[in-house]
C-alpha cells in the first residue's frame, strides 16, 4: 500500500532527530528513577506493615524521597542506586533481628 509514495522522513522539514533521542533518554531516566522508587515504598511498607517497625519505615520513606528528587531533577542515577542501596539494608536488617 505504501510502496507507490516517496520516504519524506529524511527530507521533511522540521525533522529534529537530537530532540527525539532527549526525549527517549529522559523516558528511560524517568522509568528508572521512578521503579526504583516504587520498589524503595514497598521496602519501607514491608519495614512497617509486616516487621512492625512504623520509625524505620519512616526513615526508608524519607531516603525514598530524597534518593528520587535528584534523579528526577538532575538525571543522575546514582542517587537511586544509593537510596536502594540504604533502604534495602535497612529491611535486610530488620528482617534479620
Amino acid at each position: 500500500m505504501a510502496d507507490h509514495g516517496t520516504v519524506e522522513y529524511a527530507t521533511a522539514t522540521g525533522n529534529d532527530y537530537p530532540t527525539h533521542e532527549n526525549t527517549y533518554e529522559r523516558f528511560v531516566q524517568f522509568t528508572f528513577v521512578g521503579s526504583i522508587h516504587v520498589i524503595n515504598l514497598v521496602l519501607g511498607l514491608a519495614t512497617g506493615g509486616v516487621l512492625g517497625h512504623w520509625l524505620w519505615a519512616l526513615l526508608v520513606f524519607i531516603i525514598a524521597i530524597l534518593g528520587a528528587i535528584p534523579g528526577f531533577v538532575t538525571g543522575t542515577k546514582t542517587s537511586s542506586y544509593v537510596a536502594f542501596a540504604l533502604c534495602f539494608l535497612i529491611f535486610g536488617f530488620l528482617a534479620l533481628s
